[in-house]
């Protein structure tokens, strides 16, 4: 019988039954992930192998769990996958490229993907942002840095970032889980929360000066894939910044591939087993198991057979709304990319919009869905700190990825509006393409089931889906019955890949089995 562990107090036996991250298992700044001790290992079984899926089963093997992973494609990883896309030689992401979250992810670091072959390689600078007619905005891994690159905007620039960039470890720690939930940190979380509220549109006008800086925080906050004339969307503003000024936004070498291949690594390195080419439609058909974690969105989890979703439940994943879209461009050129400011070429991430305000029209135009003619663009030269992304008969050439955010399925040509786009900063852009690859929203879906109409975000981050994801429960991981988790970006802390959505979902299904 597993030990029954000592009385708690009231606060932390709830937080416990909770899946909270109160008590004495809950580890120290920057030790990683901990998880509650007193459960007893089972069997477990965890569908799609997207990084969620791959953390949360990691997790159980080496908690002595028999785990298994069933996959539909013939390789794991989801949309962090990486592929010879552009010709032999390139090595082109198909998702996920630039990763603030993955180099900070607790969870990442407490099953030690860094020695197991994963290498984080940051470029010259995290992000830039170029605009019309004059020096692009730079985002340095340096607050001072950065701040002086502002120009009259310095004061005010350290002002919205210096409190969240002097503990980014305890900061993250914060983000990176449920939001109704006691936090770890409530002094980091509250300096976040003063910045929270406001739409990112109304703090860069109000906050600074200077188009330099409004655009580099708007920029940073359309990372949620909403307007920023949007409340809470100054929360990533000020969190995308933050990141980049302190543990950067890199690169994984080889291509974002080499995530999941830690993360498979560390799997069967403690007896876990992986099946490809298995595509799950009933439950009832997988081996019988004490828990089973499901790294899907509602609209996948509502059309699985074999769930027996209680009818309120199932009711709130059909209610789910996914949002708005990307489309995808990678493109190979036969030199780097001609940027006006030539500082850009040592960036990793580029965000083409223009100004403030323009990208504040693109995506409200995108949420409407109106496709507008000058969308917001995401640019990555992971070049820029990975060589080996062009090699042998790609030698002498840059690969480049982009995606623009559209309408939810939108089924148009987004290359000509991308390049120019990057014509607009970049003159002679066009002249130095040799080949590209469009992928628009319902190949994204046909290729990840997940990126339901495009949405890589896993439905919508707006209203209170940022906060209930995926449904009205203060335990979001549990999926409406006994033994059945999900573990994906439907639910917190959301898009990215940084493994905590299993991670959660492991910790919730270890706090249900410790015997009280």
């Amino acid at each position: 019988m597993p030990r029954r562990p000592s009385p708690p107090t009231r606060l932390t036996g709830l937080a416990d039954r909770l899946g909270l991250p109160l008590g004495a298992d809950r580890a120290a700044p920057g030790e990683g992930f901990a998880l509650p001790r007193g459960a007893e290992p089972g069997r477990a079984v965890v569908v799609g192998s997207g990084p969620n899926g791959l953390t949360a089963a990691a997790l159980l093997a080496r908690e002595g769990w028999e785990v298994d992973v069933y996959e539909r494609h013939c390789a794991p990883g989801g949309a962090s996958a990486s592929g010879p896309v552009l010709g032999e030689g390139t090595v082109v992401d198909l998702g996920a490229a630039a990763h603030p979250f993955g180099v900070a992810s607790p969870v990442f670091r407490e099953l030690d993907l860094t020695g197991h072959g994963l290498r984080w390689l940051h470029p010259e600078l995290p992000m830039g942002h170029p605009l019309p007619g004059g020096p692009a905005a730079l985002l340095h891994r340096d607050l001072d840095r950065t701040a002086e690159g502002l120009g009259r905007d310095a004061r005010a620039w350290r002002a919205v970032h210096g409190a969240l960039v002097r503990q980014p470890e305890k900061l993250v720690e914060d983000v990176l889980g449920p939001m109704l939930r006691p936090w770890p940190h409530p002094v980091a979380m509250a300096q976040l929360g003063l910045r929270a509220p406001w739409p990112a549109a109304w703090t860069a006008r109000a906050a600074f000066r200077t188009e330099q800086a409004r655009a580099l925080y708007t920029g940073s906050a359309v990372h949620a894939i909403l307007p920023p004339g949007r409340p809470l969307t100054s929360a990533f503003g000020a969190l995308f910044g933050a990141l980049g000024m302190t543990t950067g936004w890199p690169v994984a070498e080889g291509g974002s591939g080499a995530i999941v291949a830690a993360l498979v690594a560390v799997l069967e390195d403690h007896g876990g087993r992986l099946h490809l080419d298995h595509d799950v439609r009933d439950l009832r058909e997988l081996p019988a198991a004490d828990a089973v974690l499901l790294d899907m969105t509602p609209r996948q989890v509502a059309a699985l057979a074999g769930t027996d979703l209680p009818a309120g439940y199932a009711r709130a994943l059909r209610r789910w709304r996914y949002g708005a879209a990307v489309s995808k461009v990678d493109f190979l050129l036969d030199g780097p990319i001609p940027w006006t400011d030539a500082a850009l070429t040592g960036a990793g991430t580029v965000h083409l919009g223009g100004t403030s305000a323009q990208i504040q029209h693109a995506e409200a135009e995108a949420a409407a869905g109106r496709m507008p003619e000058q969308p917001f663009v995401m640019l990555c030269q992971q070049q820029a700190a990975d060589s080996s992304r062009a090699t042998g008969a790609a030698a002498g050439r840059t690969v480049v990825w982009s995606y623009a955010h559209v309408p939810h399925g939108w089924a148009g040509d987004v290359r000509p509006l991308i390049e120019e786009q990057v014509e607009r900063f970049a003159p002679g852009f066009r002249d130095r393409i040799v080949h590209a690859e469009a992928s628009r929203p319902a190949d994204l879906e046909a290729w990840d089931s997940n990126l339901v109409g495009g949405d890589i975000a896993g439905g919508s981050m707006g209203g209170l889906q940022l906060l209930l994801r995926p449904a009205p429960t203060p335990v979001p991981h549990r999926a409406g019955r006994p033994g059945l988790y999900l573990a994906s970006a439907s639910t917190p802390p959301g898009a990215g890949v940084h493994g905590m959505a299993g991670a959660w979902a492991v910790r919730t299904l270890l706090a249900d089995r410790v015997v009280r």
